[in-house]
């Protein structure tokens, strides 16, 4: 499992990262859980990737990592 630590822009991370095969899990205040297949290390690093890709995505403050 992963978790996001972000505070802005949870409905928009979780959509791409969806979309990207992640499974979200729960959300407990700025944490969104994740749950993902394969290699956990690079899932996180993939996830990174992802959410600096977008538009918006420099602009955050946030950190992906893994936890069991």
């Amino acid at each position: 499992m992963i978790v996001v630590n972000m505070a802005m822009k949870q409905d928009d991370v979780i959509a791409i990262l969806e979309a990207n095969g992640y499974k979200f899990v729960e959300k407990k205040g700025i944490r969104l859980f994740f749950e993902v297949a394969g290699d956990l290390a690079a899932k996180a690093t993939e996830a990174k990737t992802l959410i600096k890709a977008q538009p918006w995505g420099m602009a955050l403050y946030f950190n992906v990592e893994v936890v069991k």
